[in-house]
């Protein structure tokens, strides 16, 4: 059944790759060499998608950085071109106005074309590097410690790897330092698969340059689970992070802090048995990648649930696909005593766009009042 929806998906690819490409050859002058052009391009860019992903790890780093960039950047721009495409044909299909002579053997068309995507895009870059500051207020009548407050920052999906490199990391760390934050929340995806290009520079140093008073936790993500986990474990350990896998701690006597294995590994075990035998009557604060299930953290009284994963869709329209998805696939949301709140995460996966959305990292107050 594996093979089955493989060999569909796979089918699925090449039959939309023909079709965008057979539409840009329509745009540009009849014969072989727009043919071998369109060909050529669509191949070069397929190609380094599919290298990057599946064999990139046993080519030389900077060879695959350069292709992991072309070939995520690629399928991002290719769903625009999908759906500038598609809406173009729907038009000319229903007569609603005559676009044919922008769709045929036009440079006009063609020029139209490379100047929406190119602005969309260039627009998508510049808005991803603007990160964002979202600070959330909860209160709670559960006792924090001597001071009755706590400043948490949640960031997610940082995906350090072929496409995040350590100059890009070493602002970021920057950025979380300012906040001079008691803990800092890392809800999965640190790690994009693999640490190779993370030791090659050096970024458990990076890391190990959080700093929050009471240390930095994470929950593994699914981007974690797809590498070799064991590797992943023992570069965020010498990044000075602390991994929560189905346990929960207790932070300075004051609150505790669970983090639950990936929604994608069927040995996690059940909320109920990872908080078994803690205090209740302090706060417990919940790292789990996923935003799935959230009754559960509710049922279980969870204090706050901090996830990521969505990256809010991270490009439109797959935002709005999310929401068919997830209950809740961004922002706030609180379910009986539960506090929630999905991040769009700080990085991005592939091509470094947003469109739709916005890359952020999260503050969190947390304030006892009874």
């Amino acid at each position: 059944m594996r093979y089955f929806f493989f060999l569909v998906g796979f089918l699925i690819i090449i039959g939309i790759n023909l079709y965008v490409f057979y539409r840009l050859y329509c745009l540009l002058p009849a014969g072989w060499i727009s043919a071998l052009s369109v060909t050529a391009t669509a191949l070069l860019l397929n190609a380094s998608f599919f290298v990057a992903l599946i064999c990139g790890d046993s080519l030389p780093t900077s060879f695959t950085t350069v292709i992991y960039h072309i070939g995520t950047s690629f399928y991002i721009i290719f769903l625009y071109l999908l759906l500038i495409f598609a809406f173009a044909d729907l038009v000319r299909i229903t007569h609603l106005t005559h676009i044919e002579q922008f769709m045929y053997r036009s440079w006009v068309g063609f020029g139209i074309l490379a100047f929406v995507v190119s602005t969309v895009f260039i627009y998508g870059n510049i808005n991803y590097r603007h990160k964002k500051r979202t600070e959330l207020n909860i209160k709670t009548e559960k006792l924090i410690g001597e001071r009755q407050e706590v400043k948490m920052l949640l960031v997610s999906d940082l995906h350090i790897g072929y496409g995040i490199k350590r100059k890009e990391l070493d602002g970021w760390i920057k950025t979380l330092n300012a906040e001079n934050a008691d803990v800092i929340l890392v809800a999965g995806d640190l790690i994009d698969r693999v640490t190779r290009p993370l030791y090659e520079e050096k970024m458990y140093e990076s890391l190990s340059n959080l700093r929050a008073r009471y240390g930095v936790y994470m929950a593994l993500g699914n981007h974690e689970s797809l590498g070799k986990i064991n590797e992943n474990l023992v570069f965020l350990q010498k990044a000075g992070i602390n991994v929560l896998q189905d346990t929960a701690v207790l932070v300075d006597g004051s609150f505790y802090i669970a983090g639950r294995n990936d929604f994608s590994q069927r040995n996690r075990k059940p909320l109920t048995e990872i908080i078994s035998g803690i205090d209740r009557s302090k706060p417990v604060f919940l790292i789990d990648h996923q935003p799935n299930n959230l009754n559960e953290a509710a049922e279980n009284n969870i204090d706050l649930q901090v996830s990521g994963h969505t990256h809010h869709g991270q490009v439109f329209p797959l935002n709005l696909i999310e929401k068919l998805i997830f209950e809740k696939p961004y922002g706030y949301l609180q379910k009986g005593n539960t506090h929630f709140f999905i991040s769009s995460g700080l990085g991005v996966w592939g091509g470094k766009f947003r469109i739709g959305s916005r890359s952020e990292y999260v503050v969190i107050n947390v304030k006892c009042e009874k």
